[in-house]
């Protein structure tokens, strides 16, 4: 079953996409953390990061090259990493200044 971002990048899901070429697709995320929070996804459909084989390693530059501005950027991997949508997402997040990356335990 096609997760909710290939949906989105098939335009099943209308979102408010920033960008969108034969490799990448970028949306506003519905769910803001920030200001600026730009989810960057490539068209096909792989779980993570971990999903990536050596045929694939093209995906990895476009995702980069499609950020642009004053941002951080995350890729959540597996339940410990926060990833609730397997399909390999990168978020863009600015607009604000963001404090450190993680809380002290």
């Amino acid at each position: 079953m096609p997760s909710i971002f290939s949906k989105i990048v098939s335009g099943g899901i209308p979102a408010g996409i920033m960008h969108q070429d034969e490799l990448v697709t970028a949306f506003r995320d519905v769910n803001p953390a920030a200001p600026t929070h730009i989810l960057i996804v490539p068209n096909q459909e792989i779980a993570s990061l971990d999903g990536l084989v050596p045929g694939q390693a093209e995906l990895a530059g476009p995702m980069l090259l499609v950020a642009r501005g004053g941002y951080r950027l995350v890729i959540n991997r597996g339940p410990h990493g926060g990833q609730k949508v397997m399909h390999l997402h990168m978020r863009l997040m600015g607009g604000r200044p963001l404090g450190p990356m993680l809380c002290e335990a």
